[in-house]
């Protein structure tokens, strides 16, 4: 199967997300959505605790098994964990394909808090590697389809550029905050410090939780781009808050992908810029939807009082190709 054509025959006929009137702003979006009845899928049939490329635990994954040869990899964005609504309605949405899949925390949420020695952050491409490596072993022959939301997508597309590492075969970056400087600035400003201030509460349970309650500077800590200065750059490995927004920003790798990738973010997304994506260059194997409404994560479409998650059709077109 040509994946990238087949994948390219449904990029053409994906609808445009038209919002519910009741949901017409990005803010309004990224806010009603996290709020709305997610399902719940089923209790997984096992768990998997796995190993870092500089062995540390990276717990926890969660997995499902399928019927067909199509594994799916899911990664949640900053302060989320496997208990993200998106990540519970796309783990039943490929689950109720077949799929196998895994669910996965990054080191040190969800189930794994206390476990790892070092944070995670927006360049763990390796740590994404480490779990795709891991379920390669079990499915050799298999699809291998990784989708990530926020800070995972611009993990993912990190990996995706890479060279002589072990990725899936086809990526789906959501909202991916391509410039992370650029990211944490807009956090600071106007309605988008309500956003800021709930990563900051999450982060700060994530150092408790993880034992850095008594990190020197703590108190210093008043949004994003404080913690990026005090906690992530300097327990990343980074010389500064200024080298890891640099190294790890996806945009500058964008034109070395070279493995079928889908990306979708929109307009109106409150803190990702979208002039970063239309001025980006994309390799050959690179889909890009920018849709005008959809917040962060959001994507509410509908008519009247009603609506469904436009981000949940688009994942399971792309994800029903596959077979």
């Amino acid at each position: 199967m040509n994946i990238m054509k087949t994948l390219q025959a449904v990029h053409q006929k994906i609808p445009v997300c038209t919002p519910p009137f009741w949901a017409p702003t990005g803010h309004l979006q990224t806010i009603i959505a996290s709020l709305l009845p997610t399902p719940r899928p089923a209790a997984p049939t096992q768990v998997f605790h796995i190993k870092t490329t500089d062995s540390d635990d990276l717990l926890h994954s969660s997995y499902w098994a399928g019927t067909l040869p199509v594994v799916v990899y899911l990664f949640h964005g900053l302060g989320g964990s496997i208990d993200s609504p998106y990540m519970k309605r796309f783990a039943l949405i490929a689950q109720q394909l077949g799929y196998h899949v895994f669910l996965n925390n990054h080191r040190g949420c969800g189930e794994g808090a206390g476990l790892a020695q070092g944070p995670y952050h927006s360049g763990r491409w390796d740590d994404l590697s480490a779990i795709i490596t891991h379920g390669r072993e079990l499915f050799p022959n298999a699809h291998h389809v990784a989708i990530g939301v926020s800070l995972s997508a611009n993990a993912l597309l990190l990996l995706a550029a890479q060279e002589e590492v072990v990725k899936p075969d086809v990526v789906i970056a959501i909202n991916a905050p391509i410039d992370l400087e650029k990211a944490a600035i807009r956090l600071k400003s106007g309605l988008n410090r309500i956003y800021d201030q709930h990563f900051l509460r999450s982060l700060k349970k994530y150092l408790v939780k993880n034992n850095n309650k008594n990190l020197e500077d703590y108190h210093l800590i008043f949004d994003l781009h404080d913690f990026d200065n005090i906690f992530t750059a300097p327990r990343g490995g980074f010389r500064n808050r200024e080298d890891y927004y640099s190294t790890c920003s996806a945009k500058q790798y964008l034109h070395l992908i070279d493995i079928p990738t889908i990306i979708i973010t929109c307009e109106d997304d409150p803190f990702v810029e979208v002039s970063d994506y239309k001025n980006a260059k994309y390799s050959k194997t690179t889909l890009v939807h920018i849709e005008k409404s959809g917040g962060h994560i959001g994507y509410l479409m509908g008519h009247g009082h009603g609506y469904k998650f436009w981000i949940d059709e688009v994942i399971e077109k792309y994800l029903a190709s596959l077979v």
